[in-house]
């Protein structure tokens, strides 16, 4: 009993563990740990963080340690005259331990913090862009290749219908039901089916292989063609631009940037302001070659300075650094209209391709209902002609082709609206 009840489990493992590796969120998370520009950003993000190190070193004293020692020894020689010159020795050591301690910058050192406090917001809101329009491609890549996949299996049912109405048309004509006429008018479109079916498999390859390369890993033989997912969204599109003013990655990245841009003025700015600094420094000098064995110094300096002109360098530093504050502002205005404008556009978008998906499934509904009857007809030996058959069935093709488009073009419009609101992650995506 114990061994069956284990066995069960195995297997039920087993088929979770295939589910697992054929639905979505599997794929997005594939991406999301092996895409090489996402990665790449994590990289420049870990180094952006490191300025806040280097600009709180700025408020720390700087310490230094130098150690010198000097030996030479030089001998005199007799000189012209024939008078004797003396040797001269010389041994010393000197050590010496400065310490710098910056006591007043005009702001700089703050306002150079709080820049880089700023960046780092900015490079974690870039991850996260990158990180959204990654997920974005996966299932971009992920819907169309099961539309793909559908595509291929709908003409290859296709052309396997054409191959029996052919055979069927064949012994029809032995019995003098049809004319050759009808026969090749089946040959004809049988013909037409293959090539379908051909240029379907060639985009199909192409659409599997874009899929690997977002998700840098193989596509499984068979994956959840039927899984429905769904992503939370606003009601109203009002609601939808509220949302996206407060999660939009362009535009906050837009808002950083001014902020930024106020701090490097500030930078400018406190340049012109008095610094003041302190310096201590000791010194330990030990002349092995004198009676004087050490030679102790300590130095304690206090600097106050001010910078009055710098060839007008100064002044039109500022200047140039109002200019990209002023560029920053009218750039993060003009993000926020275009981020109003690519929702509204995405609102639209998804909503349309809904109607579109309920009209494509209606459509196809008929064109089902359409071929059945003539089809029946047909092969009952009634008025329906050989051009009827194979104008209805290629209507059959068109609906089914056409509903399989909008649903996979509906599902990705509804991502596509949740990435422009900044709120796509893979949390976001639920499977029902």
């Amino acid at each position: 009993m114990m061994k069956i009840f284990f066995n069960t489990l195995l297997i039920l493992s087993f088929f979770s563990a295939v589910s697992a590796e054929n639905h979505l969120k599997f794929f997005v998370e594939s991406a999301l740990k092996n895409n090489l520009k996402l990665n790449a950003e994590r990289k420049n993000q870990k180094s952006i963080k490191e300025n806040i190190n280097i600009s709180r070193s700025e408020f720390l004293p700087s310490i230094s340690l130098s150690s010198d020692q000097i030996s030479s020894q030089s001998t005199n020689r007799t000189n012209q005259s024939g008078s004797n010159l003396s040797d001269t020795n010389l041994d010393t050591e000197t050590t010496s331990i400065t310490i710098d301690q910056k006591i007043f910058q005009g702001f700089k050192g703050y306002n150079s913090l709080k820049k880089s406090e700023l960046e780092v917001k900015q490079a974690d809101f870039k991850l996260k862009q990158t990180e959204q329009q990654t997920i974005l491609d996966t299932i971009s890549a992920y819907f169309d290749f099961i539309f793909k996949t559908k595509n291929e299996k709908f003409n290859l049912s296709n052309v396997n219908l054409f191959e029996r109405q052919v055979e069927s048309d064949s012994a029809r004509l032995q019995k003098g039901e049809i004319t050759l006429t009808d026969l090749a008018q089946s040959e004809s479109s049988l013909a037409g089916a293959n090539a379908n079916l051909i240029k379907a498999k060639t985009e199909l390859l192409a659409s599997k292989t874009n899929f690997e390369r977002v998700i840098r890993e193989k596509v499984p033989s068979l994956i959840n063609v039927n899984e429905r997912i769904e992503v939370d969204l606003p009601n109203t599109l009002q609601e939808a631009i509220n949302v996206a003013k407060l999660n939009n990655t362009d535009l906050l990245i837009a808002k950083l940037d001014y902020q930024i841009a106020e701090k490097d003025l500030n930078i400018e700015k406190a340049k012109l302001s008095p610094s003041a600094s302190i310096n201590y420094s000791k010194s330990e000098n030990k002349d092995y070659s004198s009676t004087i064995d050490e030679l102790d110094q300590e130095t304690v300096k206090a600097t106050i300075t001010w910078p009055i002109i710098k060839g007008g360098e100064n002044i039109s530093s500022i200047k140039k650094s109002s200019l990209k504050k002023q560029r920053s502002l009218l750039l993060s205005e003009d993000a926020e209209n275009r981020v109003i404008t690519e929702i509204t556009n995405a609102w639209s978008k998804y909503q349309s391709s809904e109607s579109v998906l309920v009209a494509t499934e209606a459509q196809l509904k008929a064109a089902e209902i359409a071929n059945e009857g003539i089809t029946l007809e047909y092969d009952s030996g009634n008025t329906r002609t050989t051009l009827e058959v194979i104008q209805s069935r290629s209507l059959l093709l068109e609906a089914r082709i056409a509903s399989a488009k909008a649903q996979r073009d509906f599902m990705i419009s509804k991502f596509e609206l949740a990435f422009q609101l900044g709120t796509l992650s893979s949390n976001s995506i639920k499977s029902l």
